[in-house]
Formats: structure tokens, C-alpha cells, sequence
């Protein structure tokens, strides 16, 4: 059997709901024995305040391509692995996704590693702002860098 093409697959952002069956269908190929999925979502509370929605703003031109360099220094490190990306901005609601990572490889602890050190490389570098919208009215800006437990 000949191995699947690897690399980046697909980077992008987007303003519409992330399609995760069309992305997994992506990253499946002949060879792959893990699929690890990460999809971040909105959700309802963050430091104890009720959450009514998010907003995520990006420029673009810079978010894609430092998203893609991210992606193939990840695919670089990892021979093998075939990486899928989006990003959604605009206005969410509570479980939507905001993000989807899929990194698949022949084995689970590569696809793994690949689809954690995407998400926390990209909260560090990419150039995507987000605002928490609360129950009260109130908006607030978050900083992704910040470690929530």
C-alpha cells in the first residue's frame, strides 16, 4: 500500500459554520489509523460570568498565512501527517464552533500531538481577536493567550 499524501491539506478562515464531516473527509486517506479532531466552541460561561455569544475578528490576510506556516512547521516536525484548519469569525452563538483542527496520521499519539500543538501555537500567533458578549449586555475583549484551568 502506498502511503497517503501528507502535508497541509487545508487552511482557511471563515465567516460560515464550519463543516466538520466535509473537513474529516478531507483528511481521510488510505493509511490513516487516527484521526484526532479538535473543535473549539462557544461556550455559556467564562470566569464565572454567563456567556450570551461570542465574536471573532481576524485580519485575514495575515491569520491564513501565519495559520499555514503554523500548519507546516506542524507538519514539518511530524512526517507524515495530514492537517486540515478553520477558523470561523464573525458573530457566534453558545456550541458553535470557532475552530476545528484535524490532524491525521498512521498512528493516535502523532495525530494527537499535531492537533494540540496546532490549537496553542495558534492562540500564541494568530492575528484573531475574540469578544466575549454576556448576559448582562456587557462586551468584553479576550486575550487567547491567557491559560484558563
Amino acid at each position: 500500500m502506498t502511503s497517503p499524501e501528507s502535508g497541509v491539506l487545508h487552511v482557511a478562515i471563515v465567516s460560515a459554520p464550519i463543516d466538520v464531516a466535509a473537513l474529516l473527509s478531507r483528511a481521510q486517506a488510505p493509511g490513516v489509523g487516527a484521526v484526532s479532531l479538535f473543535l473549539g466552541t462557544v461556550r455559556d460561561l467564562n470566569d464565572g460570568r454567563p456567556v450570551s455569544g461570542m465574536e471573532y475578528e481576524a485580519y485575514a490576510p495575515m491569520a491564513v498565512s501565519e495559520l499555514r506556516a503554523i500548519a507546516e512547521e506542524t507538519c514539518g516536525r511530524i512526517a507524515g501527517l495530514r492537517l486540515v484548519v478553520e477558523h470561523r469569525v464573525g458573530t457566534l452563538a453558545i456550541g458553535e464552533a470557532s475552530v476545528a483542527i484535524i490532524a491525521a496520521h498512521a498512528h493516535r499519539a502523532q495525530a494527537m500531538d499535531a492537533a494540540r500543538d496546532v490549537i496553542e501555537t495558534l492562540k500564541q500567533r494568530v492575528p484573531i481577536w475574540k469578544r466575549e458578549h454576556y448576559l448582562s449586555g456587557d462586551r468584553e475583549w479576550i486575550d487567547p493567550t491567557k491559560v484558563r484551568a
